[in-house]
């Protein structure tokens, strides 16, 4: 009897319909002898109406608030598939996250899980029922409710994986796992069998939508076998494990977008020790996330320092950085979202030469310009004007040759 914890994101559990397909699929494990714990988000678009709704009452809502807010819609999908499996004659009862409990720290809207008490999960598996939890929400010690960030249920799905050492842990979504690039931006990308922990941490990172960052991170620390497939069609999807040896490596494995990235340019401050710290030091207390840093060289004593974030940060960063402009005694302060990052991923790269040059010439034969160049061992980001995004990743899919290596990973 094998442990299994399963994750169905929101267009898996979009629609009542949606909702007894899953109930199925559950089913079917369970008469396979599987113990099952399922993880559910909120029903396809009830966040974004949940936050719609508040911010027609205040344009920054209390983030406290908005975890208790937010965290009602998966409350509604933890009820509604146990009502399904129910229905169809499987043992089921459902927690919200604070009923387990899940511990978090007390950041509001991207709280960080620091326990999870199994002891109800484990009482309900030995009495032959399927526990169906909310993802993406647990409590704070001060017993408040929060919740873990966009993609959270993933984090809650893998976190109860490791707790309850499961034997493997399931993501199911709406595509059957995960691709050589957005099979929207580019149609002839490929589905990988098999992708190792870093790459998919760096793909997840840069724009890959199928997991969220943090789940990636949790399972790769714990060694949590994972894989992603659809909710919609049966398949083997693409299994996330550690670098084997005898794994084919090509040299890059995906190419992605993001399109939500804000760029901050401070002008005109002095170039001296310290700098750097005094504007992004602000930013990281507010706990917002800084991707690309470029600072220009001095000039006349002065530099100008660059730095890109979320866009949804970006106000809170200038409203932030406008006492630290005056204190610097800098010139001004510039936001700019017209911009996207494009990243290249694979583990090839290690022992392969040349692969920045292939994509700065690939990018200049379209005439994309580049603004801001970022690296890692397996990873290269590139910033572009917005409008050249699909053209960027549909070039960089081309010049890789990706279309060719999906069914031999």
């Amino acid at each position: 009897m094998a442990l299994i914890v399963e994750k169905y994101g929101g267009t898996s559990v979009g629609s009542v319909e949606r909702i007894n397909a899953v109930a199925q699929n559950v089913a079917a494990s369970v008469n396979s002898g599987d113990q099952l714990v399922v993880v559910v988000s909120a029903m396809s678009g009830e966040t974004n109406r949940l936050i719609e709704l508040a911010k027609a009452i205040c344009a920054q809502p209390c983030p406290k608030e908005m975890d208790v807010l937010t965290a009602t819609g998966e409350q509604v999908t933890i009820a509604l598939l146990s009502l399904a499996l129910q229905h169809i004659g499987i043992s089921a009862c459902s927690y919200a996250g604070h009923q387990l409990p899940i511990r978090t720290d007390s950041v509001h809207g991207k709280a960080r899980i620091e326990h999870i008490d199994t002891d109800r999960v484990h009482a309900d598996l030995d009495n032959g029922k399927v526990v169906v939890v909310a993802g993406f929400q647990g409590i704070s010690e001060e017993n408040k409710i929060t919740t873990l960030g966009r993609g959270g249920s993933d984090t809650t799905a893998v976190a109860l994986a490791v707790a309850l050492n499961a034997d493997e842990c399931r993501i199911f979504t709406d595509v059957d796992g995960v691709y050589t690039a957005d099979p929207r931006m580019v149609m002839d990308a490929k589905r990988l069998d098999s992708i190792t922990f870093e790459e998919m941490l760096e793909l997840s990172g840069a724009g890959a939508k199928v997991m969220q960052i943090r789940a990636v991170e949790f399972a790769g620390k714990y060694n949590v076998p994972l894989r992603v497939l659809s909710s919609f069609e049966p398949g083997p999807g693409t299994l996330i494990t550690y670098e084997d040896k005898n794994m084919e490596q090509p040299l890059i494995s995906g190419i992605t977008a993001v399109e939500n990235e804000a760029k901050i340019t401070v002008r005109g401050v002095p170039d001296k020790p310290g700098i750097a710290y005094s504007i992004l030091g602000p930013i990281s207390a507010a706990d917002i996330n800084v991707d690309m840093i470029v600072q220009n060289v001095g000039t006349d004593g002065l530099t100008d320092l660059t730095f890109t974030i979320n866009q949804e940060d970006l106000q809170k960063s200038m409203d932030l950085l406008e006492p630290v402009v005056k204190e610097l005694n800098a010139e001004t302060v510039v936001g700019d979202t017209n911009l996207a990052k494009i990243s290249a991923v694979g583990v090839g790269m290690r022992s392969h030469a040349g692969i920045a040059t292939a994509m700065f010439r690939a990018l200049s034969e379209k005439g994309i310009n580049i603004q801001m160049i970022s690296t890692s061992e397996i990873k290269i980001s590139v910033t572009i004007d917005k409008e050249y995004t699909e053209l960027a990743v549909r070039t960089l899919h081309k010049a890789f040759a990706l279309e060719q290596i999906g069914a031999h990973r």
